[in-house]
């Protein structure tokens, strides 16, 4: 049931002809409430979709009571025009909600420069609002997705309450956030400031630790809706533990589904002197196609690793840097260690252990292999 497994929430997914195969393409999820807390954070790219501009205004005071979404055609840099379709998406899902446009959140995804039919969404809009359920949770997921193989859904069960979420995201995954779209729900009770700082904290370790291939979309947009419906308020501390496993473990699905990918990449930083230091080395490292593409040809090669490191400000000796992979240790103070022919790059799950020997934090970044899968597609999914 994903979204709809939490008290208070309805949602559908219909075909509203904006996806030339007539499959499922716009999304309705709304909170019936009796409350409306809501928290919401976008890609940091300065070059916004209409949606995002749109929706900027709407979460401001932190109540949002329903999120259109639509796959097909970002509705990005399509001019004033684009964005007065989207203002009439909201204004269409309000009047048949009998609630305010201002507390409508709408989200795109798809090609960039698209247009699409203002008729088509607003027609979506109404069949959407007509198959709204409480098991429509399936249908919203499958609309929201454009080259993913399989919908992301999620449920995370608390004392009494629970947090639900869908998410569409295939490639284009690089903070902040990914190329995605999230909608979470919970019928917690907690407030707008509660559910933002929360939101923030679970996105900062998993969304915003996903660089799949160092590209940064113009819609990311996580959306998380309170309906209060449990009557339960759980501990801020709590709830926050929740949300991020319900983030991480969407943030997964992303990454298994990476554009052409056949191995998953977790870059673990240890011993970095911060936090911030420990995830600017595993992005570093994340974002070197040399370094996925010797992942991909199974090829263990710390040298790609250690020239990585090395681009970056962080604090460390160059000298004394080790680097295990799949857990051999390769490279032992910056010179060769255990034989790379002990590992075994043929498991789709690779890792790669950095020690930096500069402080005591760490972090880990999660990226995949660079394959010809992958420029396939993203040479065919064009205009």
């Amino acid at each position: 049931m994903s979204i709809t497994a939490p008290k208070g929430f309805r949602a559908s997914g219909v075909a509203a002809g904006l996806k030339s195969t007539g499959a499922k393409d716009m999304a309705l999820v709304v909170n019936d409430g009796p409350e409306h807390a809501s928290a919401t954070v976008f890609t940091a790219n300065r070059c916004k979709a209409n949606p995002i501009l749109w929706s900027q205004e709407v979460v401001k005071d932190g109540i949002v009571r329903a999120v259109v979404l639509n796959s097909g055609g970002a509705n990005c840099y399509t001019g004033a025009e684009g964005f007065q379709t989207t203002h009439a998406v909201a204004e269409r899902t309000a009047a048949g909600l009998g609630i305010g446009a201002i507390d409508v959140v709408v989200c795109s995804t798809g090609l960039i420069g698209l247009k699409n039919d203002r008729d088509d969404l607003l027609a979506g809009v109404d069949g959407c609002a007509a198959a709204l359920a409480e098991d429509g949770g399936q249908a919203a997921a499958e609309a929201i997705m454009t080259t993913d193989s399989v919908s992301k859904q999620v449920v995370v069960e608390g004392s009494g309450w629970s947090i639900g979420g869908m998410a569409k995201g295939a490639g284009m995954l690089a903070p902040q956030l990914a190329t995605m779209l999230v909608v979470l729900t919970t019928d917690a009770k907690v407030t707008p400031a509660e559910a933002d700082r929360a939101l923030r904290a679970a996105t900062r370790v998993s969304f915003d630790r996903l660089d799949s291939d160092g590209c940064m979309s113009t819609n990311d947009t996580v959306t998380l809706l309170a309906s209060g419906a449990s009557g339960i308020t759980p501990s801020e501390a709590d709830f926050t533990e929740a949300l991020t496993r319900a983030c991480t473990d969407l943030a997964m699905q992303l990454l298994a589904d990476a554009e052409g990918a056949d191995h998953e990449i977790a870059i673990t930083v240890l011993n970095a002197a911060s936090e911030d230091e420990a995830v600017e080395v595993g992005r570093s490292v994340a974002r070197s196609n040399l370094f996925k593409a010797a992942v991909f040809g199974k090829d263990p090669n710390w040298g790609r690793v250690l020239a990585s490191i090395g681009t970056t400000s962080a604090a460390f000796d160059p000298a004394d840097l080790d680097v295990a992979m799949n857990g051999v240790w390769v490279c032992r103070a910056s010179e060769p260690a255990e034989s790379p022919e002990l590992v075994d790059l043929s498991p789709r799950e690779v890792s790669v252990t950095i020690d930096l020997k500069a402080g005591q934090e760490r972090a880990t970044v999660w990226t995949n292999d660079l394959t010809h899968a992958y420029v396939h597609e993203n040479s065919a999914y064009s205009s």
